[in-house]
């Protein structure tokens, strides 16, 4: 039964990327298929029908290196090699066609690969009869600018699976990662050794960078409180040369946020994926003067006076 769910969401994906992809008639498409052992990569050119490149680890070229084509690092040789072959050919744009595979693993990094040896990959969206084409680059040239990203590691746990001739121990980390500038983000790796459950979650972390308006780019605009399962927190904001009152995984996100004034405390567990989580729950609710202008109507420099007003006590509460 298992296996049939498998199945069916397989051909679900294949036909809804398909779907998209070959509504492309301008740029070839990059299809890529892959087994336990191999990895395969051609360039098609849809509206000719034909192959115009080709690129696999049963290649002669690749069976030189004696390596096993099973892995990311053949995934990324593929990638490159099927690159050079396509600028030989003059064609530095594609549409990328991941088939039914998930966008994980060994198909991330022949994709990743092909886009830093100079492809540029091209979406495709065909919508009500129109077909839209656009391309995401500069996504992946931003991820790529890791001079600015500041990295914490909250910590590292064995883990271990019960199998069968007795367990199979790995590892996990929690890492939290942001530029200093008002963008954080957090990821939760595992793998069976410490270095790749570490670039593990420093990827997943990297993808899901989340801002959060700062005052004056040092504390927050409010007191905000945030929730997961048992953990609770509670952030206030501080006035300058407060620095950074908070323990363990908080503050290691204030940080990466750029935070330099705040006041904070964790109240229920000690959990460290939990209390980053609640910490992330509050970020949700922080709202900047803009948002809150935005909401009621009104002009900022407005909500800047009733914020003075109301420090001095004068604040009336009519209507």
């Amino acid at each position: 039964m298992f296996n049939l769910k498998v199945k069916r969401s397989f051909e679900r994906r294949k036909r809804r990327v398909r779907f998209n992809v070959r509504s492309n008639k301008i740029y070839p498409r990059l299809s890529v298929y892959r087994t336990n052992k191999n990895i395969y990569v051609q360039l098609i050119d849809d509206v000719k029908n034909c192959t115009l490149a080709f690129a696999s680890t049963i290649d002669p070229v690749f069976k030189e290196k004696s390596l096993s084509g099973g892995n990311i690092l053949a995934a990324k040789l593929i990638g490159k090699l099927i690159a050079e072959r396509s600028i030989e050919l003059g064609i530095r744009k594609v549409v990328f066609d991941r088939g039914g595979y998930l966008y994980h693993g060994r198909v991330k990094a022949l994709a990743d690969s092909a886009r830093a040896n100079s492809l540029t990959f091209w979406f495709c969206l065909f919508i009500r009869g129109f077909v839209f084409m656009g391309n995401n680059q500069n996504k992946y040239r931003a991820k790529d600018d890791a001079l600015e990203i500041i990295e914490k590691l909250v910590g590292v746990n064995r883990v271990s699976k019960v199998i069968k001739g007795g367990r199979r121990f790995g590892f996990t980390a929690l890492v939290v990662v942001g530029d200093g500038k008002g963008r954080v983000g957090y990821g939760y790796g595992k793998a069976r050794e410490v270095p790749e459950a570490i670039s593990k979650a420093t990827e997943k972390a990297k993808n899901n960078m989340v801002r959060v308006p700062l005052r004056e780019g040092r504390t927050l605009h409010h007191d905000v409180s945030g929730r997961h399962d048992s953990g609770k927190v509670y952030m206030r904001s501080a006035p300058v040369g407060t620095g950074i009152i908070a323990g363990g995984p908080m503050r290691a996100v204030f940080e990466a946020l750029g935070l330099q004034d705040i006041v904070s405390k964790s109240i229920g567990t000690n959990n460290p994926i939990n209390m980053v989580r609640a910490t992330f729950n509050a970020f949700q609710s922080v709202l900047s003067p803009r948002d809150v202008a935005i909401r009621r109507g009104l002009k900022i420099s407005d909500l800047v006076v009733r914020r003075k007003e109301k420090k001095k006590g004068s604040v009336s509460y009519g209507k």
